[in-house]
């Protein structure tokens, strides 16, 4: 179980969800992990707490990534407790659906800012912790991105940008040894989407029945295979949009 030994990890928005259950397991994996939240310093505590009480080395850094100087800090932050970075997961994200009449510039201002703007600040203060050596960036992304949403325009359009950006960046940075790719869950039962009354939803049973596995996926199914794309087992890999998503064909 060291497939991720030494290595450094920033894992954006991860004091919960999907987020969280990549830094355990790239912990688990031997990786040094940087948990970044923006605001609920008690999950990414516990985040920590988790990691450190199963042998693993891990702080928490606040930073909302839509902010190019809280950026700033996270990174700094990272290279004064752990040197250098090899990973950045790219998970922080919001969603917010309506109908198109009500659709508001905040909104689009708030999920763009985020979900895309975020992921280019980080990705490029990542590049100055990688040097020489190279890196490995994974964008979480979203079915959303290829199969837009009812109700989830700007949401499904943000998706889309960072897939774009992966393939772009893919092209870009191949020959500085940095390898970069999305990846896109479908429906994952975190807190998130419980908050937001899906799990248990008329919208769930539709989306399992559009599920050939039959089910609503979890965090640790994203995680595993995050594993796999920041270890060397994909070392061939680079510019790829990875479904995992139990093969939902519409959301």
């Amino acid at each position: 179980m060291n497939k991720l030994k030494n290595k450094v990890a920033v894992v954006t928005g991860a004091s919960k969800g999907i987020g969280a259950s990549i830094a355990k397991y790239f912990a688990a994996e031997g990786a040094k992990v940087v948990v970044n939240y923006a605001s609920s310093r008690e999950g990414a505590d516990k985040v920590v707490k988790a990691i450190t009480d199963n042998g693993g080395t891990a702080i928490s850094v606040q930073g909302d990534v839509s902010q190019e100087s809280d950026v700033t800090r996270l990174f700094e932050e990272t290279k004064n407790a752990f040197g250098s970075l090899d990973i950045l997961v790219n998970n922080a994200g919001i969603y917010q659906f309506a109908p198109i009449e009500e659709f508001s510039a905040d909104s689009f201002h708030q999920q763009f800012n985020t979900n895309v703007l975020g992921s280019l600040l980080t990705i490029q203060a990542s590049l100055k912790l990688f040097g020489d050596k190279g890196g490995n960036i994974i964008n979480i992304s979203s079915e959303a991105g290829k199969t837009p949403l009812p109700e989830g325009s700007v949401y499904s359009a943000t998706k889309a940008a960072l897939d774009a950006i992966t393939i772009a960046l893919s092209k870009e940075l191949g020959a500085k040894n940095v390898r970069i790719n999305s990846i896109l869950p479908g429906m994952v039962e975190t807190e998130g989407t419980h908050s937001a009354g899906v799990i248990g939803s008329d919208a769930e049973v539709k989306m399992v029945a559009n599920t050939p596995l039959g089910r609503t996926g979890q965090p640790e199914d994203i995680a595993k295979v995050a594993v796999f794309l920041a270890s060397d087992d994909s070392a061939w890999i680079t510019g790829e949009k990875v479904s995992v998503s139990g093969g939902i064909y519409g959301l």
